[in-house]
């Protein structure tokens, strides 16, 4: 019953989360501004992924069926050599 009753405790503990926004630790400090900036990027903007991490779709995709171009890379294996 006691094992049962430190396991619920712990459950509970576990399903607890922080509801506060980040911040930084008492003697801690944002990392420095990028090359060519002045000014220090404050804590959303660094959370914000860049472009490239979530890069936008560039090509359509097709929509029928399509016959598709000669491909001259598109090489068969070359042949292995047969044992004798």
């Amino acid at each position: 019953m006691r094992k049962i009753a430190v396991l619920a405790i712990l459950a509970g503990l576990a399903a607890c989360g922080q509801r506060a926004d980040l911040s930084l630790k008492p003697g801690q400090q944002l990392p420095p501004a990028p090359y060519g900036r002045s000014e220090k990027p404050d804590a959303a903007e660094l959370l914000e992924p860049p472009t490239l991490a979530i890069p936008e779709r560039s090509v359509e995709l097709r929509t029928r069926s399509e016959e598709r171009e000669d491909d001259p890379f598109d090489l068969p294996p070359p042949e292995a050599p047969q044992p004798e």
